[in-house]
């Protein structure tokens, strides 16, 4: 993936507002990469400061998992700082938080 699609991807994932959440699926179509959301990961993997990685989630309204890491619990935290609730199986309500319009 190159640099321009890379800032293509933190253009959209810093118009999610706090307190709300989108997807990876949704991120990759909005950057133009529809059906490349496993790319949408690698890049947030990879962003620079000011990029809220944390507000993107997978598309069944969960954090997604890293290997050996405690990424997971610290993207909680920010999203819960942030106002976004987790039921008690850890899931995100998409109808509730996920961000719906974006404007370019």
């Amino acid at each position: 993936m190159t640099n321009r699609t890379y800032q293509r991807i933190y253009t959209v994932v810093r118009r999610i507002p706090s307190g709300r959440v989108a997807t990876y699926g949704q991120v990759a179509e909005l950057a133009g990469l529809e059906g490349r959301a496993r790319q949408v990961g690698y890049a947030l993997h990879h962003s620079p400061p000011g990029v809220p990685w944390h507000r993107v989630i997978n598309a069944r309204g969960f954090i997604s998992a890293r290997a050996a890491s405690d990424w997971g619990e610290l993207q909680r935290k920010l999203l819960e700082a942030e106002g976004i609730e987790f039921d008690l199986e850890g899931r995100v309500d998409l109808e509730k938080y996920r961000k719906k319009n974006f404007e370019f």
